[in-house]
């Protein structure tokens, strides 16, 4: 649903911005972003003929329900990344790592009188977002930060970063709910999604490779983004040059298949995510190439063999568990992932396991693929 920055709404914004500390004169803000968690909101305030942005964000309680604590750990990750680029020009430092600002009653994040907690960073200039991957000069690049990512993240002084959100890629999980949900069928939809049903069910066995594998001491965990879609880099707003990688709300323990799982996902396939002609959904070879390419060049190598070999089978899990958490949102009536029209999780769903097809049908030559590239 589109919304709009209401006169009150800005009132309240630049009360939200008192309390990090912004001195001058609010100018007024604008909607950011087509995010659904929480509500962001891109400010300018002025202070002595200065101009600059600002990011003010309400944090969505119900899923995130303890802010301090989710921004204690972002900020563990923001001030380790800002110290590996300290060596860069003040402003190019700051377009490589988001800045927060500390809320004058202490902490990262600001309770405002009526209950709603708020965040406040830097808005990161001459930078802009893809919603989707065009070529694979593109791909090799979304790949090889979210690697760098990653590799940077790798020596993060403890104690372990809190799960924020617990077993977020529990694959299992999701697919136990899915069950109950088609169990219980709360909106009478589960005769429409037989097919679908049977299909996710037969995956169980790919549906636990990589917890399993993690449990078990086979996958060393690591500090991970956990939802690596491409719209979660900046890119600089000219070329393909990834800056910066946001959305860090899911930064916590996991494995690096969770996250170069997903970076497939949401890129190999040119079709949209609820694409309704499946017939368009095939997983492309010269993207996964580029992004195998990519995340190996971005790890430079601290990834183990085992995760490496982990690359197909992490593409097929997190599709698998992406298509599951739809059909189970489609069963229970859209409360979790926002229809825009009857039946689009269902459509989802649908086309994540059509990918999840091709990436089965292709497996022998994606695994070639990865052969050849990590062995140089």
């Amino acid at each position: 649903m589109a919304w709009a920055v209401s006169h009150n709404a800005e009132a309240d914004l630049a009360a939200v911005g008192a309390c990090f500390g912004l001195e001058g004169t609010f100018r007024g803000a604008t909607p950011l972003g087509a995010g659904h968690i929480h509500r962001t909101y891109l400010a300018r305030w002025e202070d002595g003929g200065r101009v600059q942005r600002y990011v003010h964000q309400r944090i969505n309680t119900h899923v995130f329900p303890d802010p301090q604590r989710l921004m204690a750990g972002i900020v563990r990750v923001t001030s380790h990344l800002a110290r590996q680029f300290a060596h860069l020009p003040e402003g190019e430092r700051a377009r490589r790592v988001l800045t927060f600002l500390p809320a004058r009653d202490g902490g990262f994040a600001a309770l405002m009188p009526d209950g709603s907690w708020w965040r406040t960073a830097h808005f990161v200039e001459g930078a802009r977002t893809e919603s989707t991957v065009v070529n694979p000069a593109q791909a090799r690049e979304a790949a090889r930060a979210f690697g760098d990512f990653v590799r940077r993240l790798a020596d993060l002084p403890g104690p372990r970063l809190a799960e924020t959100i617990p077993r977020f890629h529990d694959t299992p999980r999701y697919l136990a709910a899915l069950q109950r949900a088609a169990a219980h069928d709360p909106c009478r939809r589960a005769a429409g999604i037989g097919d679908e049903l049977a299909f996710a069910l037969a995956h169980a066995p790919l549906a636990g490779s990589l917890v399993d594998a993690l449990a078990a001491g086979a996958l060393p965990e690591r500090v991970v983004h956990n939802d690596t879609k491409i719209d979660n880099l900046l890119f600089a707003a000219e070329g393909d040059q990834a800056l910066c990688v946001v959305d860090l709300d899911t930064v916590m323990p996991g494995s690096a298949l969770f996250d170069f799982g997903d970076l497939v996902r949401s890129t190999v396939t040119g079709a949209a995510e609820d694409a309704t002609d499946t017939g368009r959904v095939e997983a492309r070879p010269e993207i996964f190439a580029a992004l195998v390419e990519g995340y190996l060049a971005g790890t430079a190598g601290c990834l183990v063999p085992a995760e490496v070999q982990g690359f197909v089978t992490a593409a097929q899990v997190i599709t698998l568990e992406c298509g599951v958490r739809f059909l189970t949102d489609h069963l229970q009536g859209d409360v979790y992932f926002p229809a825009h029209r009857p039946g689009h999780n269902l459509e989802r769903a649908r086309a994540q396991f059509t990918l999840l097809r091709s990436l089965e049908r292709q497996a022998g030559a994606l695994e070639e693929t990865v052969r050849r590239i990590a062995a140089g």
